[in-house]
């Protein structure tokens, strides 16, 4: 034995695969909820492009109303695939995935409740998604002829159902729990209530298409197909998941961006913070919809003027209407509130030195006040399709409703990508081209849904064929929408892809002169979003810590 020992040996240094494998595995198994939001969004903007290509494709066909390249099976099948894609593949993901990475520096909390119940359900969701696209390449989907496809079709929903289950009571149990002290439900920032009142519906109504693909599943595994109608009747128990007003559910975090940058635009403390409240709650009430199975209404007007025969006849038509009223009117109003404190914000106002107070419009407003526009005309078009006399019922009227709703969410989501990017990457979308795109955007939606409308009151079917060719120049027009939103998405996924990983210059903690306390922390957020855990003591924290400072120094 010798008194010399031989100096140990250095560590090998591990190869760029190894790296690349120990990032992906970190990635994949994080509990981190910024690092399991922006997994959500990513997979979400991806299916929001297959999604897009699917819209292109019903376009090319619907340029020549008489005559078809898909046969009547395939086209049923693209038209369940535009339809799962707008609420399962787009909408759905791109809301969960951006209420998961922000809603916990919102409240100040370090972590999100349940992190891996959260990963659990992406993980859930993702393969339903994969699962449901297998089964709809396959003449599985709504009506399909294949049966084995049609149970896995009807599996992946099950799946999926779980998964946003899981992301549900996550967020709900986050906003309810892990607030910062001194954080009451009335100081709760407006996107995080969204979330909360998002995360409810996906409790209540996740479970019941849960139930529902159940009860489908059996009906249609054991060959009997007579209690629900088999893959007929796929449409009929679960098509309310795919239409309005449920999907008004899915767009309420969009909505909630939207709300958020409304002081921060205009420069002010929100004032009746209740109101904003109100107006999201009352967006919610869509999800009442789902669980009660009040989706089909035949809403019995003449012109302007129920026409009632007799006392009972009364009764039928009032039995009508006042669902239709309630689950239809009802998220109008709340949107409308939001829109009336917009206005209110928007009042030129004086600032101490005398000097009028300006807004500060940036992209993410523009993207965040257009997806809220859109999902507004969307929610009009749905209340007026039932009125039985309009003869819409039937149309692409409402494939036009369900497209401004979901493109609609995605323009507010990527407003609040370009918000909390500091928060989430460290980088800061550059404003011009940001811009640009945000206006490129809603060109897009108006082009891809607006002639619908249009050609829903000129009787142009939901289907392939027609045979007004007088037609045709709206479908041309749908096709340059869903383009032109094609090239928005590539170039919003680009430029943050770009300003990420290209070098763009780091962000600055508080880039947009924020109220609310996420924008206390660094840029990049810490993987405990704070490094002491703030004590919030107002509506506005981070507003009452500048004005705070700014009285010191004037004092000094």
């Amino acid at each position: 034995m010798t008194t010399i020992d031989s100096a140990a040996e250095a560590p090998a240094e591990p190869s760029t695969i190894e790296r690349l494998l120990a990032t992906d595995v970190e990635w994949l198994t994080s509990s981190d909820h910024k690092k399991i939001g922006r997994m959500f969004i990513g997979a979400g903007l991806l299916g929001l492009l297959a999604t897009i290509v699917v819209n292109l494709v019903l376009g090319l066909e619907r340029l020549d109303g008489e005559s078809a390249t898909f046969n009547a099976n395939s086209f049923t099948q693209l038209l369940s695939s535009q339809r799962v894609g707008l609420v399962f593949g787009a909408a759905l993901p791109l809301t969960a995935g951006l209420s998961i990475a922000v809603t916990p520096l919102q409240l100040g909390a370090r972590a999100l409740a349940f992190p891996r119940l959260a990963a659990a359900g992406m993980y859930l969701w993702l393969g339903g998604f994969i699962l449901s696209i297998v089964s709809l390449a396959d003449n599985g989907g709504f009506g399909g002829g294949n049966s084995d496809m049609v149970d896995l079709f009807l599996a992946a929903h099950g799946l999926m159902a779980l998964g946003f289950t899981a992301v549900g009571i996550s967020l709900v149990t986050s906003v309810l729990t892990t607030r910062a002290p001194g954080m009451t439900m009335r100081r709760v920032p407006f996107f995080a209530f969204s979330t909360l009142v998002y995360g409810i519906g996906l409790v209540l109504v996740m479970p019941v298409l849960f139930g529902v693909m159940i009860y489908l599943f059996v009906d249609h595994r054991s060959g009997a197909r007579e209690a629900f109608g088999g893959n007929e009747g796929i449409v009929t128990w679960a098509g309310w998941m795919f239409t309005q007003p449920t999907t008004f559910l899915f767009a309420i975090p969009a909505v909630g961006v939207f709300a958020d940058l409304l002081p921060t635009t205009f420069r002010k403390r929100t004032p009746m913070r209740g109101i904003v409240f109100a107006g999201l709650g009352l967006v919610g009430v869509a999800a009442l919809a789902a669980v009660t199975q009040q989706l089909r209404f035949d809403v019995p007007w003449r012109g302007s003027q129920l026409y009632i025969d007799d006392v009972e006849d009364f009764g039928n038509k009032l039995g009508d209407v006042a669902p239709w009223a309630f689950f239809h009117l009802t998220p109008i109003m709340g949107a409308g509130l939001l829109f009336l404190m917009m206005l209110f914000l928007a009042k030129p106002t004086k600032d101490d030195d005398g000097e009028t107070v300006r807004p500060k419009i940036t992209p993410a407003f523009l993207f965040a006040f257009f997806g809220f526009g859109m999902v507004l005309v969307g929610m009009h078009g749905a209340a007026i399709e039932p009125i039985v006399d309009l003869g819409l019922i039937g149309t692409v009227f409402g494939e036009a409703s369900l497209v401004y709703v979901a493109y609609g969410t995605a323009l507010g989501v990527m407003g609040g990508i370009a918000l909390w990017a500091p928060k989430l990457w460290g980088k800061q979308l550059p404003n011009g081209p940001a811009s640009m795109l945000a206006l490129a955007g809603v060109g897009g939606v108006v082009l891809a849904s607006f002639p619908h409308y249009i050609a829903g009151f000129l009787d142009q079917p939901g289907g392939l064929t027609f045979d007004n060719g007088d037609l045709q120049i709206w479908n041309v027009l749908v096709l340059v929408g869903h383009a032109l939103f094609a090239l928005t998405v590539l170039g919003f996924v680009g430029l943050l892809a770009s300003t990420v990983f290209g070098g763009g210059d780091d962000a600055i903690d508080d880039p947009f002169d924020g109220q609310t306390i996420e924008w206390a922390t660094t840029s990049p957020a810490p993987a405990s979003n704070f490094v002491d855990v703030p004590m919030i003591t107002s509506a506005e924290p981070l507003l009452d810590l500048k004005s705070a400072n700014d009285g010191e120094k004037g004092a000094s």
